[in-house]
């Protein structure tokens, strides 16, 4: 008997979704916090178009689409000479920009949305120590009154940032480096008239063409920014040890003892190491005076820091019934905001596959595709934004820079390109798919609009249809599967898939446009909608007949043409018992 089915400890973006995600799955949690308050700064700022399609499925978005503002594009000066804008635009069929919302409105709109399940985060409480039992984990709480807690959870997930005890208790390593650059940081207002919404980057190159100066300036609201600096007499400072957070011991106990006394202080500290405090409005200005491409002043400086930047990657995502995400298992250069989302996307992974275990409706095993979907993911992000790092000081300029491959590293930097297509849980392809025949299993589910039911007198969204923490099965009916046996038999699919994933599963019957209007699949189940517009086989390409099943956490699981209700439990049989 446990106290509580997940302990989730940390409660910045990562933990707060993974704790929201829990609630919305059905599973109980708790969420603590070693810090008395939420921290007041704006940290990590970028929001990419992935994580606000996840905070679609959650319910979340139009909380956070009210407070955030776009992120429209760069605009970029080498040695105070403009180079060619660039831009963040994406196609009309991306639902999201990019955009930029301070970590501390993250934190808050999280927290709301997570009471809104009757949880609220526990401060300040500390984990002490964990005991890996085969049936449980048992934690130490330390609770500000004093108090110790003894707290048995089935499962505990650290989102305690780069210095986790969850991760050391694993006895996970954390393998890096850090940059040889120490950067400033302030959060301020300017009163300058450049484009709003737009970020300016501005560098001077030294005779060997390297960067000697920078002033990067991301835009936050109303002549609100985040500026990002090199750090005066750069070779003279000396920043804190790094920490490697490297314990390989193998133990079933760990206690606080065991662990640095630096202070978690975040779920996205891609800023590394802090190395000193951070500058005042002066020496923000002089950087101004400098680099800024027209004259303006510093002004309401609510926070600054300094740090050098570090990178590191955790071994692995899980051991037995202790897991990491966001900050304790990866860490990189603050390049296209990429650390925060990333780890708000480890925890959507994470919590529907918890849900269903602890629920008793999918085996042990289907935690370990946590591993292997989330650490390639990592791997990459975290050696993409550590070789733009060093691309930056080389060339003066940002990764989306012009050149051949601009849109598909803008796809990347967006998150849209994540894929998972060789994992457990994605089904073979029965035949070759090119980019033009829809997205492929594995890959992310698009959207797409026009879809017209007999209940609404308005046209749906597809992410209407997939915000529910079930799967999501959709059958596509062109002329010879409308009526008649066709119907039939992606009636029994469907029911067929229902068992399967034990009622956790919602089945849609799409009709192609050119069916006529009149045709009714009578005595089916599945609710239907109609491709009116036909953006539905725009954006997937499916054959009539076809069955396209998409997972909690919006990825195409499998595509199965001719659909059988035999193909289509036996693939979900992989996820469920």
């Amino acid at each position: 008997m446990t106290d509580t089915d997940v302990l989730v400890v940390g409660a910045g973006p990562v933990g707060l979704t993974l704790a929201a995600e829990l609630r919305r799955h059905g599973v109980d949690c708790r969420i603590v916090d070693r810090l008395s308050d939420p921290q007041p700064h704006a940290k990590a700022i970028g929001i990419v178009p992935r994580t606000l399609e996840v905070w679609d499925t959650m319910g979340l978005v139009d909380r956070v689409l009210d407070e955030a503002v776009p992120h429209l594009g760069q605009i970029v000066y080498v040695d105070g000479k403009a180079r060619p804008q660039v831009e963040l635009t994406l196609p009309p069929e991306v639902p999201y920009p990019f955009a930029t919302l301070p970590q501390c409105t993250t934190e808050r709109l999280l927290t709301e949305h997570l009471a809104r399940f009757g949880t609220e985060i526990e401060r300040p409480v500390e984990l002490q120590a964990v005991e890996v039992r085969p049936d449980a984990v048992q934690a130490v709480l330390a609770h500000p009154d004093g108090r110790t807690e003894r707290l048995s959870a089935r499962y505990v997930v650290g989102c305690d940032g780069a210095h986790s005890f969850v991760r050391k208790a694993a006895g996970l390593t954390f393998d890096g480096d850090a940059l040889p650059e120490l950067y400033m940081i302030g959060d301020v207002e300017l009163d300058w008239e450049l484009p709003a919404g737009y970020s300016m980057r501005s560098v001077n190159l030294d005779e060997n063409g390297e960067m000697d100066d920078m002033l990067v300036c991301i835009p936050m609201g109303a002549r609100r920014y985040w500026l990002s600096m090199l750090r005066p007499n750069n070779s003279q400072a000396t920043p804190a040890a790094p920490d490697t957070g490297t314990d390989t011991g193998a133990r079933t106990t760990t206690t606080a003892a065991n662990t640095e006394n630096s202070p978690t202080t975040s779920d996205d500290t891609t800023l590394g190491s802090g190395s000193g405090k951070g500058p005042d409005l002066g020496q923000i200005q002089a950087v101004l005076d400098r680099l800024a491409p027209e004259v303006t002043t510093a002004s309401s400086l609510r926070w600054s820091s300094a740090f050098r930047t570090s990178h590191r990657l955790v071994d692995r995502y899980r051991n037995g019934r202790l897991f990491v995400a966001g900050d304790a298992a990866h860490i990189n250069p603050p390049i296209g905001g990429q650390g925060l989302n990333t780890g708000v996307q480890d925890a959507h992974n994470l919590a529907w596959k918890l849900a269903l275990v602890v629920r008793g409706l999918a085996a042990e095993e289907l935690l370990d595709t946590y591993h292997a979907e989330r650490h390639p993911v990592a791997q990459e992000m975290v050696n993409r934004t550590v070789q733009h790092a060093r691309n930056v000081r080389q060339v003066g300029s940002g990764p989306l820079n012009g050149g051949a491959q601009a849109e598909m590293m803008l796809w990347r930097q967006a998150q849209l390109l994540v894929s998972y297509p060789d994992s457990p849980l994605t089904a073979a392809q029965t035949e070759n798919r090119t980019a033009e025949a829809g997205p492929a299993a594995g890959h992310r589910a698009p959207d797409c609009r026009g879809l017209v039911s007999d209940l609404a007198a308005y046209p749906r969204r597809l992410f209407d249809l997939l915000r529910t923490p079930r799967h999501v099965l959709l059958l596509f009916a062109g002329p010879e599967h409308a009526s008649g046996q066709g119907a039939e038999q992606l009636e029994a699919c469907a029911s067929a898939a229902q068992r399967a994933a034990h009622g956790l599963l919602d089945a849609y019957f799409i009709t192609a446009a050119d069916v006529p209007q009149d045709t009714r699949p009578v005595g089916l189940r599945p609710s239907r909608v109609r491709d009116a517009d036909g953006e539905f086989r725009a954006a997937y390409a499916p054959q009539d007949g076809e069955a396209i099943l998409i997972r909690p956490d919006g990825y195409v699981s499998g595509r199965f043409h001719p659909a059988t209700p035999e193909r289509v439990a036996e693939h979900l049989r992989h996820t469920f018992v």
